[in-house]
């Protein structure tokens, strides 16, 4: 009626092989590059973090001079 096990078997065996093939076609960074970007996010989220907590403390200021 449905599928033969056969066919089950050559699915799985074509999509590890897609799979396969399409992990061929990553362009991997190398080491430099990944240390500079790593450095750029972590330098990015430090200064956004800074950025939303002094904001923080100047809200919560505010609000705390009109609440008084």
């Amino acid at each position: 009626m449905g599928e033969t096990s056969n066919e089950k078997t050559s699915k799985k065996k074509s999509k590890f092989t897609d799979l396969k093939a399409e992990f061929k076609k990553i362009i991997w960074p190398d080491k430099n590059t990944l240390i500079k970007q790593t450095t750029a996010v972590l330098a990015i989220s430090v200064v956004l973090g800074v950025i939303i907590s002094a904001l923080d403390v100047v809200i919560q200021y505010g609000v705390d001079f009109l609440v008084k």
